[in-house]
């Protein structure tokens, strides 16, 4: 309970840094227009429409200015202001106005967030000179916020509402903490994560790039990082056929006609491409599988006993995403989805749920992730199909599934798709962070809307449960994870170069691509480098590329039919056979699945 309190504490005193910030904005750059600022999980923003660019180097003179305003100790007033005394107050700020109208209608608070309910009052929050548009939480004064506590950190560009159509705006990012030392340690972490950022070790280690060539948000998987994913990929399908799923292929697009029946085109349009005409007909790139896989599941008659029917399948899949939100390979416009539907008896279903979160565990596990939390998310407020005991029912079977497997969770509630509750299994990495991987979801949608039945033990046509399951996520956010995670030193099954064979001289280049090819006949992945370098570079150079094992040979080791083993945990191993080296790692060098349900 402490920890709620004084996470409630923290929220209010960065959105009052917000409101602080906007104060100091509006002094510096007078005529400026005011739009939306919320606290974060880590800080603040603000949003304005300003007469001019908002330039990196200013954001100094702003931070001082809020030092003063903070030491003033000036408090923070509530107020509550009938419609017509706010659009009065706000007269010259078109994006409070429009805000305005969507609390009049319902649709909206008076930070701009969406809500299903009218807002009963309009309230307004003082300080000092400065008045906004807010429902709150705010700190007494502001002498409760530690003027050491905070930095703003960055200027960037944002669309009002998100929607590129509207006007763009420069959000100015801050990051607060409770004290000086806290944002000292936290800018410590946010170093050391920059140090590990994917984007960053990818082009170190030649794993991806992006071209402007091919386009925004479209990745190229160079030879090394294509290695890691093809490994993943290996292990997650062989165990997917192990554990009772059969593997599926489907195409890239799909006449519109698929996508109007599955309900994208009223719920997802604005994240698909645009159409294709292709022999008259409209054909939209695919943003998901689901539609796909209930076509194999109609394309002949099905019995009760055929169930449950597991399709699974690693699909490319493209969405349309504003360019400004593209973000390395955890936000891209062309993605593979680890795809997986079930199709089940209603009596199977909690045994399925079951089913796919003990296997998605069970990866995730395999590729040494271990801290995890669970989110069952419930039925939004507004969108939403299917009875309030049907939610009920399965938001308690994923709530039994998640207890069962002796997970920490928590509720999110109103976070479900419109069409069913929904379990999100997410992973702590090395530095602490969350990530969004794993998904288990009811669909109460679906299989009405495609017309699927089952002949059950009645004779009669039932309706199957459908669950769907996403493990990695999309390959993408998945590998970016591990590069983060391990900071480029994949694991030694993961590795993309196990061993790496160097030469003391030229006179062992024949001895040394020997040495490759006796590894490589033991399935190991091996390269050689007999470059013209000196020992000591070619040593750094593997070292650099976290390449697991260095072998060294030169004149006495190749006398001997030896190598020379550096290992990238343990340093210097010494002289040993290959037998003696394979015999060493056993079977830590692959990985295989096994039948864990």
């Amino acid at each position: 309970m402490q920890g709620d309190v004084d996470a409630g504490k923290m929220n209010a005193a960065r959105h009052s840094l917000a409101h602080i910030m906007a104060q100091a904005v509006c002094e510096r750059i007078p005529g400026t227009k005011l739009a939306t600022g919320p606290a974060t999980d880590t800080g603040f923003f603000y949003d304005f429409l300003t007469p001019r660019p908002i330039t990196q180097s200013e954001l100094l003179e702003i931070e001082e200015r809020m030092r003063e305003i903070i030491q003033l100790d000036v408090p923070f007033d509530r107020a509550e202001v009938t419609p017509e005394d706010a659009r009065s107050l706000f007269a010259d700020q078109p994006f409070k106005l429009e805000i305005l109208e969507g609390i009049q209608s319902g649709s909206e608070d008076e930070d701009g967030n969406d809500t299903a309910k009218p807002v009963a009052q309009i309230t307004t929050y003082t300080h000092d000179t400065f008045t906004d548009l807010c429902a709150g939480p705010h700190v007494a004064s502001s002498g409760q916020i530690d003027p050491d506590g905070f930095q703003l950190t960055s200027v960037a560009g944002a669309y009002w509402r998100g929607d590129s159509s509207r006007p763009m705006l420069q959000r100015i990012y801050g990051i607060a903490m409770e004290s000086g030392e806290q944002l000292d340690e936290h800018l410590a972490a946010v170093g050391h994560a920059r140090s590990v950022d994917h984007r960053r070790l990818g082009k170190r280690y030649d794993l991806f790039s992006h071209s402007k060539a091919v386009g925004p948000g479209l990745t190229l998987w160079h030879p090394n990082g294509a290695m890691v994913r093809f490994l993943a990929e290996r292990f997650s399908q062989e165990a997917h056929v192990l554990n009772g799923y059969s593997w599926a292929y489907t195409p890239h697009i799909g006449r519109a006609e698929l996508w109007q029946t599955s309900g994208h085109l009223d719920f997802f349009a604005d994240s698909m491409y645009a159409p294709l005409t292709v022999d008259g007909e409209p054909f939209y790139l695919k943003p998901m599988s689901c539609p796909f896989h209930l076509q194999i599941f109609m394309s002949r008659p099905r019995s009760y006993r055929e169930l449950p029917i597991r399709l699974a399948e690693y699909a490319t899949v493209y969405r349309y995403e504003l360019s400004g939100t593209l973000q390395g390979l955890t936000r891209v416009r062309g993605f593979t989805q680890d795809d997986a539907h079930v199709l089940c008896l209603p009596e199977q279903a909690y045994g399925e749920v079951q089913h796919a979160l003990r296997f998605c565990l069970y990866v995730l596990r395999t590729f040494g992730l271990t801290d995890f939390k669970a989110y069952v998310s419930t039925k939004p407020e507004k969108k939403a199909i299917g009875s309030d005991e049907n939610w009920e029912l399965t938001t308690q079977q994923l709530v039994s599934a998640v207890e069962e497997e002796g997970l920490k969770w928590e509720y999110d509630l109103g976070g479900g798709a419109f069409y069913g509750p929904k379990i999100d299994l997410k992973v702590l990495d090395s530095l602490g962070r969350e990530w969004q991987l794993s998904t288990v979801q009811f669909d109460f949608n679906l299989p009405e809307r495609f017309g699927l039945t089952y002949k059950g033990a009645d004779s009669q046509q039932h309706v199957p449960v459908m669950i769907h399951r996403a493990l990695f996520g999309s390959a993408e956010r998945f590998f970016a994870m591990l590069i983060e995670h391990f900071a480029g030193a994949f694991p030694l099954w993961l590795a993309p170069t196990q061993v790496t064979v160097v030469s003391v001289t030229d006179h062992q280049i024949d001895y040394a691509n020997a040495v490759a090819d006796q590894l490589r006949h033991a399935k190991l992945r091996v390269s050689v480098d007999d470059g013209p370098n000196r020992l000591g570079a070619k040593i750094r150079d593997a070292e650099v590329m976290r390449t697991p094992f260095v072998f060294v040979v030169g004149r006495r080791e190749m006398a001997e039919g030896l190598v020379a083993v550096r290992s990238r945990e343990q340093g210097d191993l010494g002289p040993m056979s290959i037998e003696a080296f394979l015999e060493m790692i056993g079977d830590d060098y692959v990985r295989h699945p096994e039948r864990i349900i």
